[in-house]
């Protein structure tokens, strides 16, 4: 029994060791464009009838996300919504910390930033079309987590991002006069 326990231990403690390497020794390169390469990535758009400028008002907002989307918890920016400015969040279970790459003011917002075992870049960008705007989502996840786990990651983001579309179309046309 003895035995047992000690090779479990010395199992445990390796994968320990292992997961602290591996988080502890991971380099990202940091873009303003996704990761082509990335074992995971999604591309989604959405039509919102509102104008780019409240859909750029909702989205910079980042300390009242979880108020109209439940997949994020505690946001906090510091700051005003600039490039190199940062701001942590939660979604998943993850904690995660991202940098703004790109703040254009009613056409394209982005940010990159890792969680545990992946970093992700998102883009969005806004277009006015006809009395409405296409918001168009891009994003690019990698890392030892995502590459070990690639499917689960891969359904998990493309749902993630049409819940946060849908949310943000909510959002924004709640209270719109049609």
């Amino acid at each position: 029994m003895k035995k047992i326990l000690k090779g479990t231990l010395i199992i445990l403690l390796s994968l320990a060791i292992l997961i602290g390497c591996l988080e502890l020794f991971s380099s990202y390169k940091v873009s303003n464009s996704i990761n082509e390469n990335a074992p995971v990535k999604t591309a989604l758009k959405i039509k919102i009838k509102t104008s780019p400028e409240k859909i750029w008002k909702i989205m910079s907002d980042v300390n009242h996300w979880e108020s109209w989307h439940s997949d994020v918890q505690e946001p906090v920016l510091v700051g005003t919504f600039k490039e190199g400015n940062s701001f942590d969040w939660k979604s998943g279970g993850l904690t995660i910390h991202s940098t703004i790459h790109t703040a254009i003011p009613y056409s394209k917002i982005g940010w990159s930033g890792p969680a545990f075992g992946s970093f992700a870049i998102h883009n969005w960008t806004f277009t006015q079309m006809n009395g409405y705007t296409e918001v168009r989502v891009n994003e690019s996840m990698e890392g030892w987590l995502v590459t070990l786990m690639q499917q689960k990651f891969q359904k998990g983001l493309e749902q993630s991002l049409r819940i946060w579309l849908n949310n943000l179309k909510f959002e924004a046309e709640k209270n719109s006069i049609n």
